[in-house]
């Protein structure tokens, strides 16, 4: 199964987000720190999906974002943040965010947001054996 990864430092946030994500069915990791999140990508293939906070101590989510794109080119990321700014956001396009939420943000909408991005995850050569099978990593052929 593909896997969701919530990269946040308010624990009470990354809880509650984490908590209902599954509850809807999807698997979900979390990271507190950027240097985590790059630790968790590292070790589990199944991660097809980051969900990046903006305000971290350490790597802030833009510098999480452009070392994951390093680390792995496909994977599927969504800026979220309490701080928007034009900047930020262009900065967070630029790196392949697929999209970039305002906090607080309807979870609803997250949702949404998620599943269509575990959807494109399921449609890239790293994920798929064909158009119908999005069970999870397979092999370079």
């Amino acid at each position: 199964m593909k896997t969701v990864l919530l990269v946040d430092d308010e624990e009470n946030l990354r809880f509650a987000l984490s908590s209902w994500l599954t509850g809807q069915g999807l698997s979900v990791l979390t990271a507190a720190s950027g240097e985590e999140a790059l630790e968790i990508v590292r070790g589990d293939p199944a991660v097809a999906v980051a969900v990046l906070d903006v305000n971290m101590p350490g790597l802030n989510g833009i510098e999480t974002l452009a070392a994951l794109k390093a680390l792995r080119p496909e994977l599927e990321s969504i800026i979220v943040t309490g701080y928007p700014t034009v900047e930020y956001a262009l900065e967070g396009q630029r790196l392949g965010a697929s999209e970039y939420l305002s906090k607080p943000c309807d979870i609803h909408l997250l949702l949404e947001v998620v599943r269509k991005a575990l959807s494109r995850a399921a449609q890239k050569p790293r994920w798929s054996n064909g158009p119908n099978d999005a069970t999870g990593p397979v092999e370079a052929r």
